[in-house]
């Protein structure tokens, strides 16, 4: 069987517990057609770049999937169907993470303090650091 990666994106409006029950379908699907998701992992409520159906923010999810590759068509064919999912990428891998994902990893970095340090969240330094003010004599004039 191939190993696949499902991320899919529903509307910023759900509970978490609708998020829940569209992972529990989802896996629901890929189980009834001799698959097995080896690994849900819910990345929360997330900005996104730009907007979708009217959508600033989606819940994210990805499924680690271990199935022949008609589960996949039929898994993709019901996303599409779904209205509370507004978009979705499954791609073929060649070997699943065992522990957390990049985006867990990175979320558990963020809620210790570990992000950037001094600087401010786009690596501004509020009063210019440790370098001497330029005035106007410095330069000449």
């Amino acid at each position: 069987m191939a190993l696949y990666e499902h991320v899919f994106l529903a509307r910023q409006d759900l509970a978490q517990a609708q998020v829940d029950a569209l992972a529990e379908a989802a896996t629901k699907i890929v189980e009834d057609n001799k698959g097995k998701v080896v690994k849900t992992e819910t990345w929360g409520l997330r900005s996104m770049a730009y907007k979708i159906a009217k959508n600033r923010k989606a819940h994210y999810v990805m499924l680690n999937i271990d199935a022949p590759a008609g589960v996949v068509a039929e898994l993709e064919r019901q996303t599409q169907i779904n209205e509370d999912i507004i978009r979705y990428m499954t791609i073929k891998v060649d070997a699943l993470e065992s522990g957390p994902s990049v985006m867990m990893r990175k979320q558990e970095r963020d809620a210790r303090g570990g992000g950037r340090g001094e600087r401010g969240e786009r690596g501004e330094r509020g009063d210019r650091g440790d370098r001497p003010r330029r005035d106007r004599d410095d330069l000449g004039e």
